[in-house]
C-alpha cells in the first residue's frame, strides 16, 4: 500500500525518522517538483470528478488553452 502524507514542517524530520526504523516501511520522499505534479494531477481528477456529477461547468477548451499558454499575457 502506497500512502501520502502532509506532516507540519517542524514534525517532519521526527515522523520520517520513525518511519525509516520500521523494516516493513519504505520512505521516499517526493522533490517540490513531484508533489506539485502529483497536486496539480490530484485537483484536476477531483474537478474532472465535479463535472461528470454536474456540480461544475466544464471550460471551454479555448479558455483552457489561453489560461495555460498565457498565464496573466493578453488572449491569444
Amino acid at each position: 500500500m502506497k500512502l501520502l502524507l502532509e506532516i507540519k514542517e517542524d514534525k517532519a524530520q521526527f515522523v520520517l525518522g520513525l518511519l525509516r526504523r520500521l523494516p516493513y516501511v519504505r520512505v521516499k520522499p517526493f522533490t517540490p517538483f513531484q508533489f506539485e505534479v502529483l497536486d496539480s494531477t490530484r485537483n484536476a481528477l477531483e474537478e474532472l470528478k465535479l463535472i461528470k456529477e454536474g456540480k461544475l461547468e466544464a471550460r471551454d477548451a479555448d479558455e483552457l488553452l489561453n489560461e495555460i499558454l498565457c498565464k496573466d499575457d493578453a488572449r491569444v
